[in-house]
């Protein structure tokens, strides 16, 4: 079962949970793409349970104003009897192994109170290996399961290894206004430090810094290393122009993903970004 989603995936599922009558083409035009597509990924979504489409009643709308928790302690050799005869209950919506003082949980809806103690004495009183139990009644949901969102994906991290300034400053700007997270340093062995410590999702790297070829002997320690080497690098300078040029080493495999000079327009670096982000996976965490 292939449990991978990506952004749009993501998308999709928010948009469903934001209203779940929406229609795949209501969709599809908010997040400009096909119809189809919305429709094959949510097909997806659904064979491989990853979303479930279902429907949840407001408790006091159906009659059921009395919702309670009730923590278990059950004999370990009981447990998995106990849990699956609690879910054959009608009145019970969930239960949940869980640790500590308590090991099941279960939380469930009545018409009154008199149904809660109808419940409690005699139905959860006849399973065997219940040791004890505490039942807490809810009064009121601050936010309920079908209120929480899929959260969204942390934008991607962008680290700028460079001595000029300025032309960290400006390329912060233009990264931060699209979104993006960006980490600086002036040189290849902050730029390492930097890299190791946040992990960020591109590194941008001058190749003169401190020393001529600092930012290609930066290269080669990424690539180097195993928790490091898959990170992409997008290396800009002005060396191509410059009086080094000779010293660059154009004719031999040089570990980066792509190479531009500078001076770089801020759209282009912008370009470049987006489409070795996306080359990459464009992989994103959840906040």
């Amino acid at each position: 079962m292939n449990t991978t989603i990506d952004d749009l995936d993501r998308s999709i599922i928010r948009a469903l949970q934001a209203d779940s009558r929406r229609s795949n083409v209501e969709i599809a035009r908010d997040l400009g793409v096909a119809e189809g597509t919305v429709r094959k990924r949510l097909d997806r979504l659904v064979q491989d349970k990853i979303v479930y489409l279902t429907a949840m009643p407001r408790m006091e709308a159906v009659g059921l104003s009395v919702e309670v928790m009730v923590l278990m302690q059950v004999e370990p050799a009981c447990l998995d009897a106990v849990a699956n005869q609690l879910a054959s209950f009608g009145q019970v919506r969930s239960v949940i192994y869980v640790t500590g003082e308590h090991n099941l949980v279960l939380q469930a809806a009545f018409p009154d109170n008199d149904a809660v103690l109808h419940f409690l004495s005699t139905q959860v009183a006849s399973l065997t290996g219940v040791t004890r139990t505490t039942t807490a009644h809810i009064l009121q949901h601050v936010k309920a399961p079908h209120q929480w969102q899929l959260p969204l994906p942390s934008p991607p991290t962008v680290l700028i290894v460079d001595d000029d300034p300025d032309f960290v400053e400006v390329s912060r700007i233009v990264l931060e206004r699209e979104g993006y997270v960006v980490l600086s340093a002036s040189d290849g062995d902050a730029g390492l430090e930097t890299l190791r410590k946040h992990h960020p999702d591109l590194v941008v790297l001058d190749v003169m810094m401190n020393s001529l070829l600092e930012g290609l002997n930066a290269t080669w320690t990424i690539r180097a290393d195993e928790d490091l080497r898959a990170t992409p690098i997008l290396m800009v300078s002005s060396i191509a122009s410059s009086e080094y040029a000779e010293h660059f080493p154009t004719d031999e495999y040089v570990p980066v993903d792509n190479f531009l000079s500078k001076p770089i327009p801020p759209d282009k670096l912008l370009q470049e970004v987006r489409r070795l982000l996306s080359s990459h996976g464009g992989q994103r965490r959840p906040r």
